[in-house]
């Protein structure tokens, strides 16, 4: 049997979700958007999300594995544009890959982003967006810069189909809706 949870009801791309909330920290839960096998919703955030960022002219999108790979996929199909995955874990066949550390809000654990020796020549000297299913804290998003500013290219955009927490933090982010940070009582007195 399955536990009921507590869901927070959005509205994103003319579609309506209830994300499961998750304590990710004592007193500290964060709505959960998990976008893998959601179809209908990854078209639309994805169609959305390419007018928005038309205007930059990205020559290239990059994320970071795994969740919003769907939705750079799509991105990439629709905006007719070539797109890169940052990898969280080396393997051999990777050659010389540039890496940059990360903290993750889901895990509260380092980790690693890593660009295949075989996408260098995708960044360098072109114009990128930045992907993300949700950015949060920014740490995957300033690894992700890292990287890119590593291999020779530009930021020209970050979007995502949603930001979260402090919403002043993320003005610069194309971002479809905006996720509240859930802190119970006791942890708003800390």
């Amino acid at each position: 049997m399955t536990e009921s949870r507590e869901v927070y009801s959005v509205q994103v791309a003319g579609l309506s979700r209830d994300l499961p909330l998750f304590e990710v920290a004592p007193g500290v839960r964060i709505a959960i958007v998990n976008i893998l096998g959601d179809v209908e919703l990854v078209k639309h955030a994805a169609r959305e999300l390419a007018l928005k960022m038309a205007d930059r002219n990205p020559e290239v999108l990059v994320t970071a594995e795994a969740k919003s790979i769907p939705l750079i996929y799509e991105l990439s199909a629709i905006m007719d544009l070539p797109y890169v995955v940052l990898r969280k874990a080396y393997k051999p066949y990777m050659g010389s890959a540039l890496e940059s550390e990360t903290l993750s809000i889901t895990t509260g654990a380092p980790q690693k982003l890593y660009l295949d020796e075989k996408d260098m020549h995708l960044l360098n000297g072109r114009q990128v967006a930045v992907i993300d299913d949700v950015i949060s804290t920014g740490s995957t998003l300033q690894g992700i810069r890292l990287i890119v500013e590593k291999a020779g290219g530009r930021i020209v955009a970050q979007a995502a189909i949603f930001t979260e927490g402090d919403r002043a933090k993320w003005t610069d982010v194309i971002a479809l809706g905006h996720l509240p940070v859930f802190l119970s009582e006791d942890s708003k007195h800390d």
